[in-house]
């Protein structure tokens, strides 16, 4: 467990982080200084109208020439804007300790402008208040102060009383300063800068020119400017270095362990999804205070709104903040570490219900926000305007949660698997399974039955649909199977039929995904060609044709393939009479149960034909004697393909032997 002083460090360290991403989603909210046309500003130009044009050649190069400032303007803006944003990146992946630096030098920095922003501030009211007084006496601050006149100073109306604030300000600007400059900290420097920075309260107490009054908050700022400018030529050759030294170590790091490894090592080094989860909250918290400051100032009588209107106005409030919350692409990948978040916490908790505690389950978050990502990507959900951005953005909730569904079921089929297979007699994991399948069915029954009530049909239903409804059969198959596997639990005997129908009833299974991943494609493609393409969706496509379909169809004809061949050599083989099996009165070798039926090998050995099936998937030798199983036609006008095969197997028996245990604890 982490210590409170680490937990406060590591948040701190996370808020250090969160600013430029802050910078970089401004500039991105500006679309980094290019111009953006609207369909509104489309449907304003069309329909404008104009009955005659006469252009001169001096208006033409007037055109010409507003075109081409235009031009280099917008050129000038979208360079700016890009080296903004590649500076936040490059301050974002620095070490603390040089973060810190570059947070002291921009505190020092920003001290320094606030000094002067208020030092004119309080100069130019002070200007206004003795130009505008009615008598010399009462405009003299010094004179007053003399006759100690506190009647006239703290007057609320009169110049002494923004001098006393503004030497306040000041004085802890100055403090400040002292404490986070960079530059050198001689003694007489330390103790001229709060006689610099209030320089100008002090002068607007003496009967001095305006003109030197006014001009004083610049004097007054020249010392601090120097001092952090100063700092930045004497670091330069450090910043330097600094970049120098991160390009070299990262550069060795990709020679020695790749790319991959140093992304995954940069991610955590920088806690990335933490940072990106406070960068979101914050954005989303300021926009929330936006909305309520903007609600109290357009109704007086906020809190005699009733509660009907109330629940509308957060309802509101909380589609605005979705609709905001992913505007950019770094709102987008908040958003997207805020979903991984609780998608994370769903896991778990149904890990807890399945008293489950696989590693390979904890990466739900992981997968939640890849698939998220892709599909804000995919749907190009910060090009959309804000009421199509929000339908798309429910839309994408949707089928990421249908997703998740086949998650779950990824997490609760092992389990089931187990439970049945092992003969665990531990009723309520068997309970807790059991309900965890009532709600993969339930839940998406019920999504189907409200979709299609409330929303005509659309190709983005049809996918929600198939998704579902590709759950469901997964959760039936699973439970057909365990009922199988508890079934053959509680017999006496050994069921031979069982591997044959649990054969069927996966292969059932398998073809309707098969189906559905056609469909999802077909469903895609109308999506890409007459809706809404893009390169990244048919990236998506192609992907989803290669391992959903391609792949998935592959393998499905490999497995059939072996069966169909293994089930021709295992009859080939003898099958073994009752006496045979009375007189041996022995157990199968592969999987130990008593034989009722078995099949007699050419080395004369008794397997059960179902084992040998399994085994033959693996090798062709026997199990025992490792002896060729089946007769080998060795007519020459046939196809030699089953020696060419028999001759591999034969060369890689050594290493097909260290497989033997694992098969047999699998055919167990």
């Amino acid at each position: 467990m982490m210590s409170l002083r680490s937990k406060a460090l590591a948040l701190v360290e996370v808020l250090l982080r969160v600013p430029p991403l802050f910078v970089v989603d401004e500039f991105l909210k500006i679309s980094l200084g290019l111009p953006v046309s609207t369909g509104e500003e489309v449907s304003l130009l069309s329909n404008v109208t104009v009955d005659h044009v006469d252009i001169t050649d001096a208006d033409g190069n007037y055109y010409d020439s507003n075109f081409y400032n235009t031009f280099v303007f917008t050129l000038v803006k979208f360079f700016v804007c890009c080296l903004g944003c590649m500076s936040a990146l490059c301050i974002f992946v620095l070490y603390t300790k040089h973060l810190i630096i570059v947070y002291l030098y921009l505190m020092s920095l920003g001290i320094v402008f606030v000094s002067y922003w208020t030092n004119v501030s309080a100069i130019k009211q002070i200007q206004t208040l003795i130009q505008t007084a009615t008598t010399p006496h009462s405009a003299s601050i010094l004179e007053d102060i003399l006759d100690l006149n506190l009647k006239r100073l703290l007057d609320l109306e009169g110049p002494g009383i923004l001098v006393i604030q503004n030497f306040a300000i000041q004085f802890i600007l100055s403090i400040l300063f002292r404490n986070v400059h960079l530059g050198p900290r001689h003694p007489t420097i330390q103790k001229l800068l709060p006689l610099s920075f209030m320089a100008p309260s002090f002068l607007a107490m003496l009967p001095v020119s305006q003109n030197l009054l006014h001009h004083s908050p610049v004097f007054s700022s020249l010392l601090p400017l120097v001092l952090v400018q100063y700092a930045i030529w004497a670091s330069s050759y450090d910043v330097i270095q600094v970049i120098y030294a991160g390009y070299q170590h990262g550069r060795l790091f990709v020679s020695h362990n790749g790319l991959s490894a140093l992304v995954e090592t940069e991610w955590m080094r920088l806690n990335v999804p933490c940072v990106l989860r406070v960068f979101w909250v914050m954005r989303v918290a300021e926009h929330a205070i936006l909305l309520l400051m903007d609600t109290y100032d357009d109704d007086d009588d906020g809190l005699k709104v009733s509660t009907l209107l109330a629940v509308q106005s957060l309802a509101s409030m909380a589609k605005s903040l979705l609709v905001t919350g992913c505007e950019t692409i770094t709102a987008v990948l908040g958003m997207t570490s805020v979903i991984s978040f609780f998608c994370h916490y769903i896991g778990n908790f149904f890990q807890w219900i399945l008293l489950t505690e696989e590693e390979e389950d904890k990466s739900i978050g992981t997968v939640s926000a890849i698939l998220f990502y892709i599909l804000a990507l995919q749907t190009g959900l910060t090009s959309l305007n804000p009421e199509k951005r929000f339908i798309r953005l429910c839309r994408n909730f949707c089928l990421l949660f249908t997703a998740l569904l086949h998650f779950l079921h990824n997490i609760v089929n092992p389990m089931l698997m187990s439970l049945s297979a092992s003969h665990n007699p531990s009723t309520h994991r068997h309970v807790r399974a059991l309900g965890v399948c009532a709600f993969l069915i339930i839940f998406p029954i019920s999504l189907l039955v409200y979709l299609w009530s409330q929303h005509s049909i659309s190709t983005w239903l049809l996918a929600v649909s198939a998704f579902s409804i590709e759950v469901i059969v997964k959760v039936i198959v699973s439970l057909m199977i365990y009922s199988l596997f508890l079934f053959d639990a509680y017999r006496s005997t050994f069921w031979e039929k069982l591997d044959d129908y649990v054969y069927y009833i996966r292969a059932f299974g398998n073809t309707i995904e098969f189906c559905f991943g056609i469909f999802l494609f077909f469903n895609g493609a109308w999506i890409l060609l007459f809706e809404s393409g893009g390169a990244i969706r048919a990236v998506m496509m192609c992907i989803h044709a290669y391992f959903n379909i391609w792949c998935e169809a592959r393998a499905g004809w490999s497995v059939f393939m072996k069966r169909r061949t293994a089930v021709n050599k295992i009859n080939s083989l003898k099958e073994a009479s009752a006496d045979q099996l009375h007189r041996l009165d022995d157990v199968c070798a592969i999987c130990y149960q008593e034989m009722h039926s078995a099949k007699i090998t050419r080395c004369n050995h008794y397997f059960h034909g179902v084992c040998l099936r399994k085994w033959l998937y693996v090798q062709d030798r026997c199990p025992l004697c490792h002896d060729i199983l089946y007769k080998i036609d060795n007519d020459p006008n046939k196809d030699n393909s089953s020696e060419a095969a028999n001759e591999e197997n034969s060369n890689n028996q050594n290493l097909l032997l260290e497989d033997e245990p694992e098969l047999m604890n699998d055919v167990r």
